[in-house]
Parts: structure tokens; C-alpha cells; sequence
């Protein structure tokens, strides 16, 4: 991501500009070398992937990788060759990976809160990923994996006859609940949800996604105040899934959302936790965080406009109606203009 302070209208070529600073910075958040906190990790997010002696697909393999390895990331650099779009590699203690394979994530292990609203309150996965009972027991079933930096509305705490304490999770799609280990949810603090800029009136701000250069830049009075790289609808076998251009308003908004739609042996899907919601129309199309892939710069989507976690949330703190830190949405007629070119 990338904050522009220029004092116009971003042209091709302030694009260009401004997406070659901190280039590999977009695909993994900042470090504090010097901070005690846990370094970066990746997590593989794809069914598999190539680990490569050099960061290039034209150099030896040495070795695969599953899904939801997890390995510490020694640092992100610049590769060579092809993809154009995405040339950022992770180096790990064996090697390069490509990173739109890659999910940068952390393990941070958390209190736990005993006292949970009575309307609930907002989480997020803070560990690689955790897997979700359907029970309040490690021996239960699992119904679902959820990954780092998912949103879920937690509505109760329980624990067991072990002492294992077990937040219970509500499905906003299905009419079901679900229960993850507690110390691997980091309850949101209100702080955390404040508005940006919400003085400013509605007509001052705006978004633009551009699908030719798959970017999305938020504007301030036609001042641009931020830039980040997205993965905007595709063209599947299944049919065209572009997003729709033109001008749309942001006048619905979840902190989380269960998607799911499809046949997911043929390019369905089945997402628990995406997270910072954005919708743009009634259809459900939106802005919002992504945890399957890492790969933005290219078209890959339902139609939606992809975003890391993180510049899916600056963007939700932005962008009006704003939903306030005990509700699980806010639908007003009005919102922030996004026009898709």
C-alpha cells in the first residue's frame, strides 16, 4: 500500500511512479527488526507450490510446498521474469517462493476476554489459521478452517471440561455457530474501528478502481490520499465475471461476511470471515480483504475488487455509511462514491 501526497489528479504516469515505491512492501506489511514481536510467516494458500533456488520460475526447483505450510519469512525481494504483475518473491531458509501463493501471516497468541457483550463483538484470526468446531471440544468435528486475518462476530465464551476456554462464532450466512480456540481470536478494539477523515462531507471523498492497472486509489477533494494494488473481476469458463464499470456508492458495509456461492469443484467458492466488506451493488459485489491469495495486479476474481486485509480496512474506516463497533452492518442510501474505469 501506498499513501500519495501529490496535489492532483493521479495520471498514468504518477501511477507508475508512485507504484514503484516500496514495491515489496505491498505484499508483505512492515517489520520492525528491532521490535519483539513475531516476525512475518507465510502460509501457502494454494494447494501447492514450488520452492526455487533463485526468485524465478526459469531457475532450479528444489522443492514443494502444501497448503497451509507454515515457514518464517526471511525477507520479501523483487524477482526477474515473468509474472510482470507480480514479481515479488519470499525467501525462506530453503529457498524463493513466489509470493501470490503466499498469505503473509503471524502467531500471536491472545488473552482471553471472559466477558462477551451481549450483542457480541468483532474478532479476528490472529494465528496462520485454527480450525472451527462444532462443539466446544477438540474431539468435535471441524466445520471449517479459518485463516489469519478473517472477521468473525463472536457472540459467547465457554469452556470446557479441560479448562480450555472456546469462543463461540455466528455465521452470518448460515443459521449455525461455531467454536474456536480463544486464545487464537484477537478481540478488535473500538479504537481500531474509528472513522478516517469523517469530517469531511460525503462529496469530498472518493474511490476509483482502475482494472487496467488493477489499482485502487481513494481521493480526498480530487486530492489522491491512497494506493493500493487490488484483483479485480475475471472472465472464467463459466462465464464473465468482470467487475461492472461506472459509478457505484458504497451504501452497505460488513466488518465480516460468510461468501459462499457455486459449485466448488467448478469455480464455486466457500469463504468464512472475509473480512472489511464494502458492497458497491445490490448484486453483492464489493470491496473487501483476501486471504486465498496474495496474487493482485491481475484480474482474478467474481467480480468483486480484492484487497489485502489491511488495505481493505483502511478503506472501510474511510468510506461512509460507517458501522459502528457493536453492529455487524450499516445499509444507508448514501455512501462514498467508487467509480470503476
Amino acid at each position: 500500500m501506498v499513501k500519495a501526497t501529490t496535489n492532483h489528479k493521479v495520471s498514468r504516469r504518477d501511477f507508475l511512479k508512485m507504484g514503484s515505491i516500496s514495491l515489496a512492501g505491498m505484499w508483505l506489511p512492515a517489520v520492525n527488526l528491532r521490535s519483539s514481536a513475531p516476525r512475518y510467516q507465510g502460509r501457502v494458500c494454494v494447494e501447492k507450490t514450488d520452492i526455487f533456488l533463485k526468485p524465478s520460475f526459469s531457475e532450479e526447483r528444489v522443492n514443494t510446498l502444501w497448503k497451509d505450510t507454515v515457514f518464517p519469512i526471511i525477507e520479501a525481494t523483487a524477482g526477474e521474469g515473468e509474472p510482470l504483475h507480480n514479481r515479488i518473491w519470499y525467501q525462506m531458509s530453503t529457498g524463493y517462493v513466489h509470493s501470490g501463493d503466499i498469505q503473509p501471516v503471524r502467531t500471536l497468541v491472545n488473552q482471553v476476554t471472559a466477558q462477551i457483550p451481549e450483542v457480541g463483538i468483532l474478532g479476528e484470526i490472529s494465528v496462520p489459521f485454527t480450525d472451527a468446531h462444532w462443539a466446544p471440544r477438540k474431539d468435535y468435528a471441524i466445520a471449517y478452517r479459518f485463516y489469519y486475518a478473517t472477521t468473525h462476530w463472536i457472540v459467547a465464551g465457554e469452556q470446557d471440561e479441560y479448562g480450555d476456554y472456546w469462543y463461540k462464532i455466528e455465521d452470518d450466512k448460515w443459521d449455525i455457530y461455531y467454536y474456536v480456540p480463544a486464545s487464537h481470536i484477537r478481540i478488535i478494539p473500538n479504537e481500531e474501528l474509528t472513522p478516517i477523515a469523517p469530517e469531511l462531507p460525503i462529496s469530498a471523498k472518493r474511490i476509483e478502481v482502475r482494472t487496467k492497472e488493477q489499482a485502487v486509489i481513494a481521493y480526498e477533494w480530487d486530492h489522491p490520499v491512497f494506493m493500493t494494488r487490488t484483483a479485480t473481476g475475471a472472465k472464467f469458463s463459466n462465464g464473465d465475471f468482470s467487475t461492472p464499470p461506472g459509478r457505484h456508492i458504497t451504501a452497505h458495509k460488513r466488518p465480516y461476511r460468510h461468501m459462499a456461492a457455486g459449485n466448488l469443484a467448478y469455480n464455486g467458492y466457500d469463504l468464512p470471515g472475509v473480512p472489511w466488506v464494502i458492497y458497491i451493488t445490490e448484486s453483492g459485489i464489493s470491496l473487501h480483504g483476501t486471504y486465498w491469495h496474495n496474487n493482485f495486479g491481475r484480474p482474478r476474481s467474481h467480480g468483486c475488487i480484492n484487497l489485502t486485509p489491511q488495505a481493505a480496512k483502511w478503506l472501510y474506516r474511510w468510506t461512509m455509511p460507517i458501522v459502528p463497533p457493536h453492529e455487524q452492518f450499516a445499509y444507508e442510501e448514501n455512501g462514498t462514491a467508487v467509480d470503476v474505469v
